[in-house]
């Protein structure tokens, strides 16, 4: 079953988040130290303003334990949400500090996908592909978007066989390329 994720979620959906993001975490965070970045996110994701938050987030429940999140938001409001990381970061390293921009201003931008470990093979990454899918359309967007690891062609071919061309957009984020991916929704 999905639901809207809630605060209480995050010691389920924070080593997700971990797993789901891998080194963009760390740069978020602004620390190498893996037990450090994983408090931050989880005072992030506690948080209701920002790109990381339980707001933006649905989970799929199996006997009532989070066992898989999805993690969205319009991409106009990226500079908004992406704000409070950036102030953080900026004090932090005594320097203004700009995040890079994943997404465009009328798309509805999955940020990150996860599920457990255990699982996994069971179609619920694709439930919850398909909720977000849902919710961009409710919201009225035309398009989702994705983000997906160069390196990645496994997820690359699921994105495609869910229906997400690449766009010929590569990001670079935390010394690792993205390329950028889009659907039509309805």
């Amino acid at each position: 079953m999905i639901r809207k994720a809630t605060p209480e979620d995050s010691k389920y959906i924070i080593p997700l988040m971990m797993e789901a993001i891998g080194t963009i975490a760390y740069e978020l965070s602004g620390t190498t130290n893996r037990d450090e970045t994983m408090r931050i996110l989880e005072q992030f994701y506690k948080q209701p303003d920002n790109r990381l938050s339980w707001k933006n987030s649905m989970v799929w429940l199996q006997e009532d334990v989070p066992v898989g999140y999805a993690l969205a938001y319009a991409g106009y409001k990226l500079v908004e949400l992406d704000r409070p990381l950036e102030e953080r970061l900026s004090t932090l390293q005594g320097n203004p500090v700009q995040l890079i921009k994943e997404t465009e201003g009328e798309e509805y931008y999955l940020d990150s996908l996860a599920v457990d470990s255990s699982q996994r093979g069971l179609g619920i990454g694709t439930k919850l592909m398909k909720a977000f899918e849902l919710e961009a359309a409710q919201f009225g967007f035309s398009i989702a978007s994705l983000l997906v690891n160069v390196a990645n062609t496994r997820a690359k071919q699921l994105y495609e066989a869910q229906g997400y061309t690449a766009d010929g957009k590569i990001i670079t984020i935390a010394g690792e390329d993205y390329e950028h991916m889009v659907k039509k929704v309805q």
